[in-house]
């Protein structure tokens, strides 16, 4: 059996643990810049408050029923997932984390119930996130057993084991919330005649793989109870990274540009060291507001081939800095820029140049484990190369902000007894 975890509206509950004066209060976190709803706490959704809607059309709304703000807090939000996983990991001899706030369990054997129950207690207890759990025989059948956990049962478990239930469940799922069929495929299988789960698997086989691949036919297998997707507890390497941001004042100054450039460039060297890759090729782009048609719009980018495949902090910065000079124009006023690394080789496999100067190679990568060092122990950016820049006016707008909890010690929160 397979259990599949979930947090609880996670972004509003990481908010909620530090701030119990929040309990039962509606809450929103905003996107980048804050600009957008992306997540809710049950109580603004009460309201009626969408995903994804533009936080400016709900300002009447948040005023009228006392809506708590908050700007995105990844470094709370990964942290607080970490611990959330770390509980998971004690509790299931496999994992596959899923999400940041998703993972499935290899379930232990025993009382399944009993097993849901203390896994939801002990996250709860020991972070203060709520999870549900859904149990079942395959991932998408858990998928499903928690969609009912969370919405239609009081102790926040659900197992979906007997014929008959599943059976059950399936006539009341609509095919566009069976987990993997995406909204184009529900909207063909709609026009077929097809709307809820259980009519789906009383198709013809050949005719799933011709109209939904082979993907949609394991889909279909899993909902039967056939296990298709085994769990994935490998760490997935990525074949292509990219850091990007739009600025929270748009800049036309190419000084703002080279420091966010720049900034990039080490955000990408970092993760390329973290997952002990080097990238072979360097994509630069910067680009102006397309929705503000009064003003002159460029869309520019190029792509750079590396010498040798690298990691290395200055040699990114070197690279992405020739290309931003090359795509810079004067006369624009941009609100958006990213590097994108690509070509991606594990470090045992790099191929050597015969005119490459190892010297530099081996300095540079001295440097950048000291790097990394400093400003894993210390905090992001404690220590940077001067281009990167400090007053940073190109940095995105987070005017809600709530404290660094668990990552900054100096934002640690102080307890009067």
């Amino acid at each position: 059996m397979i259990a599949l975890v979930d947090c609880n509206n996670f972004y509003a509950s990481c908010e909620r643990v530090f701030r119990p004066d929040l309990k039962k209060q509606p809450i929103v976190v905003l996107s980048n810049n804050d600009g957008c709803i992306i997540a809710r706490s049950n109580e603004a959704k009460a309201i009626g408050i969408r995903m994804g809607e533009p936080a400016y059309k709900r300002k009447e709304d948040f005023k009228k029923h006392n809506v708590h703000i908050f700007s995105t807090n990844f470094p709370l939000y990964g942290d607080m997932s970490n611990r959330v996983m770390s509980i998971l990991r004690k509790n299931s001899k496999d994992i596959e984390i899923y999400s940041i706030d998703e993972a499935f369990l290899d379930c232990q054997d025993g009382n399944l119930k009993e097993y849901g129950v203390d896994i939801k207690k002990k996250v709860i207890q020991w972070t203060g996130i709520p999870v549900c759990v859904g149990i079942a025989e395959t991932k998408v059948l858990a998928k499903l057993a928690n969609h009912i956990a969370k919405k239609h049962t009081k102790s926040g478990v659900f197992i979906l084991k007997e014929k008959q239930n599943i059976l059950d469940v399936l006539k009341k799922t609509n095919v566009g919330e069976i987990w993997g069929i995406g909204s184009r495929s529900a909207k063909l299988l709609n026009n077929y005649g097809i709307y809820n789960a259980f009519e789906l698997i009383s198709l013809d086989e050949s005719w799933i793989k011709r109209k939904l691949s082979v993907v949609g036919l394991r889909i279909v297998h899993e909902l039967k109870g056939i296990k298709c997707f085994d769990l994935d507890n490998k760490r997935q390497i990525k074949k292509n990274i990219c850091t990007s941001r739009s600025f929270g004042t748009p800049t036309s100054d190419y000084n703002h540009l080279s420091q966010a450039i720049s900034t990039f460039a080490v955000r990408c060297s970092e993760k390329l060291r973290k997952q002990q890759s080097s990238a072979s090729v360097i994509k630069i782009f910067i680009y102006t507001n397309p929705f503000n048609p009064r003003q002159k719009q460029y869309y520019g980018n190029i792509t750079l081939q590396l010498d040798q495949a690298t990691n290395d902090n200055q040699i990114m910065i070197h690279e992405a800095l020739k290309g931003l000079k090359s795509i810079y124009k004067e006369g624009y006023i941009y609100k958006k820029a990213g590097v994108i690394v690509g070509n991606l080789i594990p470090n045992n496999q790099i191929q050597l140049n015969l005119f490459d100067n190892l010297n530099n190679r081996n300095k540079y990568k001295k440097i950048s484990t000291i790097f990394d060092k400093i400003n894993n122990s210390m905090g992001k950016d404690k220590i940077r190369i001067a281009v990167q820049g400090f007053d940073r006016k190109w940095q995105m707008k987070q005017e809600q902000l709530s404290p660094a909890y668990t990552t900054r010690i100096e934002e640690i929160l102080t307890i009067k007894i």
